[in-house]
């Protein structure tokens, strides 16, 4: 039976990951911090019957009594979302970075060599695109002076022109544009560092817009679906920025636990570090979500506002291919049948 020790298991993800895995047969130990960006009150003792241990990833003394018996970590621990202001800096680099270079530490001092990483589609910045004269094209940061206007397209950083956006696979050029962002790439590349050093594996799984049961409500570090039912809850509409035409890939909760347990699998079967798109492959643009949460719950369709954040980017829509090739994993819930069920579904207070 292998020893599974999921960081962040009393969050969002984390909770199904756990539940997840005990299906699978596995032994789970769960360390959470109980961080205030995800709980609004303290964590339980068990996540799913497995025992919580209330430890601070940046705690090196903490992390080395979590990790005696353990033959992998599944990683799932970190700040999320775009934060309130650059005042969240220090502890989104704190909790994200400071505390998987500690865990990778007693990783390696305790002999523990798979690891699963929750990483993120943010870490591609902006997502695939072409423009017909110059092929492949790389868009530069929008400007606030274009979003302002309503130019919320990224141009041809050559010509200026439209540029077509397409599917983001796993080679893509990593470009965070919101600190958040970066310390995800930090975290992919110091998995990566420590993988060589140790020989050891890594699967790194970069989750797509994850929605589901179990989400947090409207908070400043909530996923854009939550942010939309807790309107619908309170019977307000839900407040679509942009012009509503940004394009992402929502992939249910549920399918991102089979995921990890697919990467678990995967680590003991060979060394090294690889990444892993986590997408449903039916991408639909935030509009569309926002409209059809609407007439699931019952409530009064979206208002399309205009208002940006400069942190977001236009469109990020993943190739599913290397994950179903190579993990033989494939998302089942369709986005259809699965905003249907969150339109009702429990959320974390």
């Amino acid at each position: 039976m292998t020893h599974v020790l999921v960081t962040g298991g009393a969050g969002f993800i984390g909770t199904h990951v756990v539940s997840a895995l005990l299906r699978a047969g596995h032994r789970v130990s769960v360390a959470d911090a109980g961080h205030p960006g995800a709980h609004r009150t303290p964590p339980p003792d068990t996540v799913a019957g497995a025992p919580l241990h209330r430890v601070d990833l940046r705690d090196r003394a903490a992390v080395a009594g979590l990790l005696d018996g353990v033959d992998v970590v599944v990683h799932q621990a970190a700040m999320v979302g775009l934060g309130v202001d650059l005042d969240d800096l220090p502890e989104y680099v704190g909790c994200n970075d400071l505390g998987t270079a500690v865990l990778l530490a007693g990783m390696a001092r305790a002999g523990v060599h798979r690891l699963v990483l929750a990483s993120s589609m943010v870490v591609y910045g902006e997502g695939s695109y072409t423009c017909e004269r110059h092929g492949v094209a790389r868009p530069e940061p929008r400007t606030i002076a274009d979003l302002a206007a309503g130019r919320f397209e990224p141009p041809c950083p050559i010509c200026g022109t439209a540029l077509r956006p397409g599917l983001v696979d796993e080679d893509a050029p990593l470009d965070p544009r919101s600190v958040y962002a970066a310390t995800k790439v930090a975290q992919e590349h110091l998995t990566a560092a420590w993988s060589r050093q140790t020989g050891g594996a890594v699967v790194a799984l970069r989750y797509h817009n994850v929605y589901g049961p179990g989400m947090p409500r409207d908070t400043p570090y909530s996923g854009v679906a939550a942010i939309f039912r807790s309107a619908l809850e309170s019977g307000r509409a839900p407040r679509v920025f942009e012009d509503g035409g940004q394009r992402r890939d929502f992939v249910h909760v549920r399918d991102v636990a089979e995921a990890n347990v697919a990467a678990l699998t995967a680590t003991g079967t060979r060394a090294g570090w690889r990444a892993y798109n986590v997408a449903s492959g039916h991408p639909v643009t935030i509009g569309e979500i926002a409209g059809e949460l609407a007439r699931a719950a019952g409530g009064p369709p979206p208002a399309v506002t205009g208002e940006f954040r400069l942190g977001d980017v236009r469109h990020v829509v993943a190739s599913p291919r290397r994950a179903a090739a190579e993990l033989g994993f494939q998302a089942t819930v369709s986005p259809a049948a699965g905003i249907a069920e969150f339109a009702s579904a429990p959320l974390r207070g």
